[in-house]
């Protein structure tokens, strides 16, 4: 990957719907050569998917919270189990199996405090080989992107 393979990443990063057209004057090259990598990077799957980032507060949901998980043991079956139990839960955007005192890190949203409440004590709690799970609520982001800099 190269410094114009970079600048195009960048473009789809700040707006993924702009043509290959607007993407290629922005960048400094001809429109087949923009066309062409983008198809490269998209065959490469470093472009993975092209999607809309919501804003979560107009679609009702007001709770963001972390929930620290420690496993009852460090065994294979056990992760495992958790892993694919955890992936059916609509819930949680983001799963990190992580080093140091706990053993994952969620990120929960919901659409508010009896909602998480409802989660962690029907849909979380429940899954088998769960020790504990400390949660920690945001109240105020003030970085949130989704953009790496390249």
């Amino acid at each position: 990957m190269d410094s114009m393979d970079k600048r195009i990443l960048a473009e789809l990063q700040v707006n993924a719907k702009q043509n290959t057209k607007e993407i290629a004057g922005k960048i400094g090259l001809s429109v087949t050569p923009t066309y062409e990598r983008i198809k490269k990077l998209e065959q490469r799957q470093v472009i993975r998917s092209y999607v809309a980032l919501l804003d979560r507060d107009k679609i009702g949901k007001q709770v963001v919270a972390y929930c620290q998980v420690t496993l009852l043991q460090h065994q294979k079956d056990l992760i495992a189990h958790f892993k694919e139990k955890i992936l059916l839960l609509a819930e949680i955007m983001e799963c990190h199996h992580v080093s140091g005192n706990y053993d994952f890190l969620l990120k929960v949203v919901t659409n508010n405090i009896p909602e998480f409440h409802e989660f962690i004590n029907q849909k979380l709690s429940v899954v088998d080989g769960i020790s504990t799970i400390h949660s920690s609520f945001v109240m105020h982001s003030l970085k949130d992107t989704t953009a790496f800099n390249l």
